[in-house]
């Protein structure tokens, strides 16, 4: 399968914000974003020309993509999901990227990046419902329980990541560090859904 290969500080620099994709680096001083917020390249401090409206949609798009971390088949396919479901399409996407598995464990906070959780969940470290699975993209439902695999609890890298992580950070999440289990309460809402990006033009560039 193909995948980005270049530093992904670059993607962050092209959105002009922070994505979270390097993990622990993107809350300390050394995250590019902090000294160069903008685009990366020779051309990234030179005035450019007014952005067209198709352009201001690709960004979204782009923006959203980088973030959940999907190539555009995956992306697309996950659009017309959406298409298919009851209620804002935008919306019914924004819910569906939210209940991927790596996402949620990101979002539980046992791994610093959804980078880094796609990679724990292939080494199969996770568990949904007392089942093992092993694949990201897997869809979490209202009141799956999400935990660590008993061999699996000792990892540094898990331990590390917690360190970040409130208790009850998201209101459809909840957490037990001591027993290093999350429970999927609901699927989100939306307006509860900590994400700096209009899904609404991603709909319209679709529907072009």
């Amino acid at each position: 399968m193909a995948r980005y290969t270049d530093s992904v500080c670059k993607l962050c620099r092209r959105e002009k914000q922070k994505l979270f994709l390097k993990g622990q680096k993107c809350y300390t001083e050394k995250c590019p974003i902090e000294s160069r917020n903008y685009a990366p390249g020779q051309h990234g401090l030179s005035r450019r020309s007014k952005v067209s409206e198709y352009g201001v949609q690709l960004r979204e798009k782009q923006k959203i993509k980088r973030m959940y971390g999907l190539l555009e088949t995956q992306f697309r396919n996950y659009f017309e999901k959406a298409i298919k479901q009851k209620g804002i399409t935008g919306e019914n996407l924004i819910k569906i990227l939210e209940r991927r598995l790596d996402n949620v464990i990101f979002r539980l906070g046992f791994a610093a990046s959804r980078s880094q959780a796609r990679q724990l969940i292939k080494h199969r470290h996770f568990m949904v419902n007392d089942r093992l699975v092993d694949v990201p993209s897997y869809l979490v439902s209202q009141g799956d329980i999400v935990k660590v695999k008993e061999k699996s609890k000792k990892l540094d890298a898990i331990h590390n990541s917690l360190k970040r992580v409130k208790e009850s950070a998201y209101p459809w999440l909840t957490i037990d560090k001591a027993t290093l289990t999350g429970t999927f309460l609901q699927v989100p809402e939306r307006a509860d859904v900590p994400l700096n990006a209009n899904e609404q033009l991603v709909v319209e560039l679709y529907s072009k």
